[in-house]
């Protein structure tokens, strides 16, 4: 059995090369900077880019479900999203969200440990 180690928040873009995804990661860092990482219970957020510069995958991990959904709830969301929207303008190339919404997950994970 593996234990439960939080909870994610998964958003992927398509980007149209290496420069407008490493635009994309200066931004959205900076968004997590500024409108994420202060609330309770946020852990971190990571940002997967594709070795083709192709994607961005990111995935902003909680404690919890449950702290996740007070910042869904008590964060300035509009805020954000205009953040977001204003980031996305700005980068020097086109970038897609591949999903609707922001899925989420719970995370098990198996750690180091003896071999059997």
């Amino acid at each position: 059995m593996t234990k439960e180690s939080g909870f994610y928040s998964i958003i992927d873009y398509t980007v149209d090369g290496p420069e407008t995804q490493r635009a994309l990661l200066k931004a959205f860092t900076e968004i997590q900077k500024t409108w994420v990482r202060f609330h309770p219970g946020y852990r971190s957020a990571q940002f997967h880019l594709s070795t083709d510069g192709t994607r961005v995958v990111n995935l902003v991990h909680w404690a919890t479900e449950a702290d996740y959904r007070n910042f869904v709830e008590n964060s300035d969301t509009d805020g954000r999203m205009a953040a977001i929207r204003q980031a996305l303008e700005n980068l020097p190339g086109k970038a897609e969200i591949n999903m609707p919404g922001a899925p989420t997950y719970l995370a098990y994970e198996v750690t180091p440990g003896p071999r059997p």
